[in-house]
């Protein structure tokens, strides 16, 4: 298992790295731990769920945002559908445990929290709809775990004092990249705001991508990023309204490994000079040296026809032709015999 910045929030720690389940599952349990079975198996770092307690956090008003469902008549039907029992959590949270997974769960309103502090989860990821929520990030940041933002919906105002918030209380924040778009076209992404993130805020930072690409991704992990999160759909064909921002399994595997081959890289800085060095052998090997041509008898004076490039490199450069142009031979060289400094006048 690799350890990451949740796993110990410290500089250089490896890219913590999210498969987001959010409501994938459509309120069937056992799907649930399908995903889990499968964000495991892909190398991801941590599973996260979403925690929806429908009176708690909704009304019987609440509108659809884009109808989806033909068997709930209202969006908080929905909800209560999206809903598990505090036994079923836990039993998310030790499939996860076991798998190797960090366990994390977005909560909606603050019995969500109060559920999963019982359940046990290793941080807080605050969607992004709930930066704002000031008596529920409160109470997330008294547990003292790590806190990661979402800033999708946010302006720097309301992330400022987010942020603020949490640093009074001394507790680890990354500060994520997040477009509230599904899917998220390329020209929304905006990598060019973690860097800012970084320097803005000093802290961790990341991406919540919603591309159902690994592209994204793998470019905010040439920039360092800690915190990674994508969603995940087990097929392109489940029902839900995020398979279409989701990745599969699959390619969840295949981003996890270029994030690791992304970090490999950063970490091991090239040093041309001793590269150079190293390679002096081979160069002898696959280089060039300037050869004749012909059979050349001495007195010849050279020309171009009379010189020519082939391996191995033991002789004089290529690039060593122009100042044998217009020499004379002091003795004779056969055909692909190295010239050199020696045979000229």
């Amino acid at each position: 298992m690799v350890e990451t910045w949740l796993h110990d929030p410290a500089p250089g720690r490896p890219c913590t790295i999210i498969g987001e389940v959010a409501q994938a599952h459509d309120g069937s349990l056992g799907t649930a731990h399908a995903f889990i079975d499968a964000i495991a198996a892909a190398g991801a770092t941590a599973v996260k769920f979403q925690t929806h307690i429908a009176a708690a956090e909704s009304t019987p008003a609440e509108p659809w945002r884009k109808r989806f469902s033909p068997q709930d008549e209202t969006r908080y039907d929905y909800w209560k559908r999206m809903e598990f029992t505090e036994a079923q959590w836990r039993g998310l949270k030790d499939h996860a445990t076991e798998k190797g997974l960090l366990f994390l769960s977005s909560p909606f309103s603050i019995e969500a929290i109060e559920l999963l502090k019982r359940v046990g989860v290793a941080g807080w990821k605050v969607a992004s709809g709930e930066v704002g929520s000031i008596e529920m990030l409160d109470r997330m940041i008294a547990t003292r775990l790590p806190m990661i933002l979402s800033t999708g919906m946010s302006d720097f105002a309301e992330i400022d004092d987010a942020v603020a918030r949490i640093r009074q209380a001394k507790l680890p924040v990354a500060v994520l990249q997040c477009a509230t778009m599904y899917p998220c076209p390329p020209e929304a992404v905006g990598l060019n705001l973690i860097p800012h993130y970084r320097e803005r805020y000093g802290a961790a930072v990341g991406l919540s991508d919603h591309s159902a690409t690994i592209f994204p991704g793998l470019a905010a992990a040439t920039l360092g990023i800690e915190v990674l999160e994508v969603h995940v759909a087990l097929s392109r064909d489940m029902f839900g309204p995020d398979v279409v921002a989701s990745l599969t399994p699959a390619e969840l595997a295949e981003l996890v490994r270029g994030v690791r081959f992304i970090e490999a890289m950063r970490a091991s800085p090239v040093d041309k000079a001793a590269v150079a060095a190293e390679l002096a052998p081979l160069r002898r090997i696959f280089m060039k040296s300037l050869v004749a041509a012909a059979d050349l008898p001495k007195g010849t004076q050279l020309a171009r026809e009379h010189v020519a490039a082939k391996k191995p490199g033991t002789g004089l450069a290529p690039s060593a032709l122009p100042r044998l142009l217009g020499r004379r031979l002091k003795r004779a060289v056969a055909r692909d015999a190295p010239i050199s400094d020696d045979d000229l006048d």
